[in-house]
């Protein structure tokens, strides 16, 4: 690294530290009141003064529910929402490129050990991770927003996964925000519009429980092809059972060293064969992903409770570079 880029990180970690300490020593100065004023006599700036304000919020680690509630109050339900949005995702998307590319091992020690589950999180389910915290308001905004950046996950997927499943919330805030604008000036429609944002908050609440009863249900898992292939490194490596027909086992694309070759269609009659691996685990894999999720279903009413999908198949496994075979094994 040349000593301009090295002094050009260092300055913006110490101007990103230097925002989080002034947010923190004047949290108690910042209040809706406040925050709703200094709107107003923006006038036709206070809807980009406002995504501005919310996107460094989310950096300088300031709660985010104060500006969503401002937005519904002062913008509406509908155009709140949207710019609430739009700030929520700016802010995540800064914080997520500043780990990236600069403070990587800022993050890394103010997230202790909840980052170790959250990259292997990551590593896992991909999107579908960011989704599950971005829905779950379990997960604190914005430090998994920093801690993300630490991960392989791509930039494009990551924000949309953001902004897609931060719209419930962002709704629900924005809604109540209005509420209390409304029923401040005395109208009526103050009832209807809080209902609406406690239920859509409600609703929220109970997505842990739900998806955990959805996961059980179909109780089908998802392993990335770099863990699949460490975990085949260790001692008690789960069996890799390719699913594809024989002629696509030894094709173009390969198969993982080791795997057992059963078709999709003569799975039932290979299940006492699997009994051995019932411990170590199961990893199917197709070409994509299709008839693998089928195999994994399969075998799961079969009584098998540690069965994996590989993520992208056999196709993202030699794109990612992993070693294969084109052989019979």
């Amino acid at each position: 690294m040349t000593p301009a880029k090295l002094a050009m990180r260092l300055g913006l970690v110490a101007l990103l530290l230097a925002a989080i300490v002034w947010a923190a020593l004047n949290r108690d100065r910042l209040d809706l009141a406040a925050l709703d004023a200094w709107l107003v006599a923006l006038g036709f700036w206070a809807p980009v003064a406002h995504v501005g304000l919310f996107a460094a919020g989310t950096v300088a680690f300031l709660p985010g529910a104060l500006f969503a509630l401002a937005g519904g109050a002062l913008f509406g339900p509908v155009w709140g929402s949207l710019l609430n949005l739009a700030g929520a995702t700016l802010g995540a998307s800064v914080a997520f490129l500043v780990t990236r590319y600069v403070a990587g091992d800022w993050v890394t020690q103010r997230s202790a050990g909840r980052l170790k589950g959250w990259i292997a999180g990551v590593e896992a389910e991909g999107w579908r991770f960011v989704a599950f915290i971005r829905l779950v308001p379990l997960f604190p905004f914005n430090l998994t927003n920093y801690a993300l950046g630490l991960t392989r996950i791509g930039f494009l997927p990551y924000i949309a996964a953001t902004l897609v499943c931060m719209a419930p919330g962002g709704i629900a805030y924005s809604w109540l925000g209005h509420a209390g604008r409304e029923a401040a000036a005395g109208h009526a429609s103050a009832v209807r519009w809080g209902l609406l944002a406690l239920a859509l908050l409600a609703a929220i609440a109970f997505l842990p429980r739900l998806i955990k009863r959805l996961r059980a249900t179909d109780g089908v898992g998802w392993i990335a092809p770099q863990r699949l292939h460490e975990s085949l490194l260790e001692d008690r490596a789960p069996l890799v059972l390719d699913v594809r027909s024989a002629e696509e086992f030894v094709g173009p694309l390969g198969h993982i060293r080791g795997a057992l070759n059963v078709p999709l269609d003569h799975i039932d009659t290979w299940i006492d064969e699997f009994r051995s691996h019932r411990d170590d685990g199961i990893a199917v894999a197709c070409r994509t992903e299709k008839h693998s999720a089928k195999a994994a279903e399969i075998l799961r009413a079969a009584g098998f409770s540690h069965v994996a999908v590989l993520q992208g198949g056999m196709e993202r496994w030699t794109r990612e570079g992993l070693p294969v075979e084109r052989r019979a094994a």
